[in-house]
Parts: C-alpha cells; structure tokens; sequence
C-alpha cells in the first residue's frame, strides 16, 4: 500500500475522532512567490477533540469496576445459583459488555446533536415499546420476582436503561420545543407529567420503582434547567414527594423494607428484608481505614447478596476502606460537576438542546452513583440500583457508555465552534 493511501485513511480515520477537522469549502490554496505549498483549514488542528480528564476518568472507573466485579464474583461459582459456572464466567461477561459499550460509544460519538435533536421522540416511543413488551408473559424474563429482561440469547437487555436515556432525550426536546410556554404551568407541564406518568406505571408494574425514581429525577431537573419557574418546579417535587409515598404507604412489602432500613439488627429483620444492608455495614466495618486487600473481601463469600451488581461499594469498602471509598466518592463528583460545566457550556453557545442533554446525563450519573452509595452505606432505604459504570450488568454499562459518548460529543462541537469550525 501506498505511502498516500496510508496518508488518506489516517486523515479519514482522525476526521473519525475531531483530531483532524475537515477543509471546508474557504479552504483555499497558499502561494509563496507563485508556488502552491499548502492549504488552509477551517479549523485549527491542533484542537483536541473532547475533555481528556473527563475520558480518563471514565476509563479509569470502568478499569476499577471490573477488577471489582472479578473480585466480588469469583466466589459465586460455588452457589447454588451458579452452578456449573467457573470462576471467570461474570468476568469474561462483563468485559464482553465493555467491548460491546465501547463500539457503540464510538458509532454515538459519530452522531452529531442536531440527529439526535431529532431523534428524541423517536428514542422515547421505542423505550415505551420496550417496556410493554417485557411485561409480556412470552416476552418478558423474571429473575427474583421481578420481569425487567428480555432475553436476546446471548444476553438478557433491560428497557428500564433505555428509558433513562430516551427520558433525558425527550425531556430536552421537549423544553427546547416549548420556550415559548415555559412561564405557563399546565402548558409547560402537563405533556412532560403524562409521558413520566406513563413511564412510571409501566416501570412500577415490572416492579422497578428504583428506575422510575432515578427517571423522575432526570426529567425534573432537565424541567428545571430548561428555565421552568421556581414556583413550578417546587409543585412538581411534592407532587413526586406525594406520588412516591402513596406508592410505598400502598405497598406492605416496600413499608417493611423501610421499617428494615431503619433497624436493620432487629431480630425481625436481620434474618430478612434487613440482612442484605446489615452485612454490607459488616463490609464497611471490616475495611476500616485502609481496606483488608484487594480480594482479601469475606462477605462476598456467600454472605451479602449481590456483591457484584447493587453492593459492588461494599465490597470496595472492605477491600479498600474509606480511603478508596472517599476517592471513588470524589471521582464521581468530579465527573458529574464536569459533565454539568460542558451542557452549561453548550447552553452559552446558545446550544440548549444539547447543553441540556449533557446536563440529564449528569444528573443520572450523579443522582444513580448518590442513590447506591447511600443505600450501601445504610443512610437510604435499601434499592435495586447498580453503581454508574462498574457494577455487574450489560444493559447498564452499554446505556451508561452511550450516554457518555454523546456528553462527549457535546464537548467535541462545543470546541469545534469555539475554534471557528463547523459541526
């Protein structure tokens, strides 16, 4: 091959990532006494193409999480449950589900906001599909009294991930539609609470109450970034405050989950509903200052339930103690306040639409990561939320990934512009 072909498919490929930015059609052709040397371009190229940190830091939770996952599975081959499995199985799923992530981040950051503007409603109805089919009794997988998974073969793919990500797509849409009525509390309102309605009745009959929480928060914050009144915005939040304890005063099962939250060393509880957030406090408890070693863990050793997918933090806090607890803990709030610096960013490039995306992506990282630490660390009810990014699950890590990769992008036509480019 050519030293110009190999020239032609690494400009392509840099074009691929915003490491080369394209001529546009002012490119003209520089002269020097009347010879041609070069050309110019529209766009400097020394522009790097999105927020290393923010890539790094990704990647660095993403590396942790797996270790993690590694280290909190590789004793479930000797439960009941997974019998037959070897020591590698969640493993080698778990990276599979990071390959599959980290293609499709790279095809999503290929895709500029102004398709996704209008892709929103189309993302939203789909997860709407999604989450009637899994209902189904055909259709639908129930795994611990719960049909969240359709089973697609090689994986089981859980629709509740899509909702949070169509929720945020659609709630900017929506915002960036509605401008004009923002000031109006019905006119604004109304539409946004029937779609979340409908959403969260098909979330809560799966039972997915944890979900429907996290995407209930993403659409009021996106209502509230999108310029909806104060006044507003504080009647939607009890009427969300008054919804969620109907739900719970309603349900035996969810007051006694609450009652076990409270005293989980009960003799009523520590046996049942209590026992998961008892020997996650035990965890914590073991890793005192500075963690017992990475796999030195004993309570995932059959002791607490799901230690590689909701209490994943209990782990790292035996293995690593507070000191890698309070760094995880800083990584996520760093990630999250950067995440909201680049959508406030595109909002003063009068770039709502995206700027608000990228604000609803770290609303979810931030408010999911908030939620199941806060359940794993016993100062909020017990809820089935997996930890943003390393948590055993392939529906959350390639939904998580895609979000990420569009924050990405967001970041990469902020830049572009602000260097004179064209996106």
């Amino acid at each position: 091959m050519s030293n110009g072909v190999l020239l032609i498919w690494a400009d392509r490929v840099g074009s691929w990532f915003g490491t080369t930015p394209k001529e546009g059609p002012d490119a003209l052709p520089v002269r020097v006494h009347g010879r041609e040397y070069g050309r110019t371009r529209a766009a400097p190229a020394g522009i790097k193409a999105f927020d290393q940190n923010l890539a790094w830091a990704i990647a660095g939770l993403l590396i942790w999480g797996l270790v993690m996952v590694y280290s909190a599975s590789i004793a479930l081959n000797d439960g009941p449950r997974s019998t037959g499995f070897s020591q590698v199985q969640y493993l080698v799923r778990h990276t599979a589900a990071l390959s599959v992530g980290f293609i499709a981040a790279l095809l999503v950051f290929q895709i500029s906001m102004d398709t996704w503007e209008k892709a929103a409603p189309w993302v939203f109805i789909v997860s709407i599909v999604l989450l009637i089919v899994v209902l189904l009794p055909f259709m639908g997988k129930s795994i611990n009294g719960a049909r969240r998974w359709i089973s697609l073969g090689v994986f089981n793919f859980q629709p509740s991930e899509l909702a949070k990500f169509g929720t945020l797509l659609y709630a900017a849409n929506y915002m960036v539609r509605k401008m004009d009525v923002k000031e109006k509390f019905f006119a604004a309102v109304t539409p946004m609470g029937v779609a979340i309605a409908i959403v969260g009745s098909l979330l809560l009959a799966e039972p997915d109450m944890g979900a429907f929480l996290v995407i209930a928060v993403i659409a009021m914050g996106i209502l509230f970034l999108g310029g909806v009144n104060a006044r507003m915005f504080i009647l939607i939040a009890l009427v969300f405050l008054i919804a969620f304890g109907l739900i719970i005063g309603l349900s035996e099962w969810r007051r006694e989950r609450i009652f076990a939250y409270l005293d989980p060393w009960s003799a009523k509880y520590a046996l049942g509903k209590g026992y998961q957030l008892s020997h996650s406090l035990i965890a914590f408890g073991r890793g005192e200052i500075f963690g017992v070693g990475l796999g030195g863990s004993v309570e995932k050793l059959h002791w607490l339930p799901e230690a590689h997918t909701d209490f994943l933090l209990a782990v790292i806090g035996e293995e690593f103690g507070l000191v890698g607890v309070v760094t995880l803990i800083g990584v996520f709030m760093w990630m999250t306040r950067r995440i909201m610096f680049i959508g406030r960013q595109a909002i003063a490039m009068d770039r709502v639409f995206a700027g608000l995306v990228a604000q609803g992506v770290g609303i979810w990282i931030g408010f999911q990561a908030f939620i199941n630490m806060g359940v794993n660390l016993g100062a909020l009810p017990t809820k089935g939320l997996t930890l943003p990014l390393m948590s055993y699950g392939g529906s959350a890590i390639l939904l998580n990934l895609i979000a990420l990769a569009v924050v990405l992008r967001v970041d990469y036509e902020n830049r572009l512009l602000m260097h004179g480019g064209r996106v």
